[in-house]
């Protein structure tokens, strides 16, 4: 009888251990669950460095055909993208005025 009065405690304090141990690595916000959102921001801060590329680009074409300081080649690739339907491939030769 003695020797399980002596054994509660030590048996209380194993089982407070494994429970918080085991919800420390395996828990909703364990260390497995770090390790899954890691993950998920690599990918997440890919996709933003992919987004904030093709902003850059878009933001350089906008100041190409700002009013005073337009790119005239730029303006033709558009014009000739919107008039002429260009396809992937095709080449447009212009002509001469009668």
């Amino acid at each position: 009888m003695r020797i399980v009065g002596a054994l509660i405690a030590p048996v209380i304090c194993a089982a407070a251990v494994l429970y918080f141990g085991y919800f420390t690595v395996w828990g909703a916000r364990g260390l497995m669950a770090l390790a899954d959102t890691q993950r998920d921001l690599a990918v997440e801060r890919e996709q933003l460095d992919a987004i904030r590329g093709d902003r850059e680009r878009l933001q350089h074409r906008i100041e190409l055909l700002q009013p005073g300081r337009a790119d005239p080649d730029l303006v033709e690739e558009i014009t000739r993208d919107q008039l002429i339907g260009t396809s992937p491939g095709q080449i447009a030769v212009p002509r001469r005025s009668h």
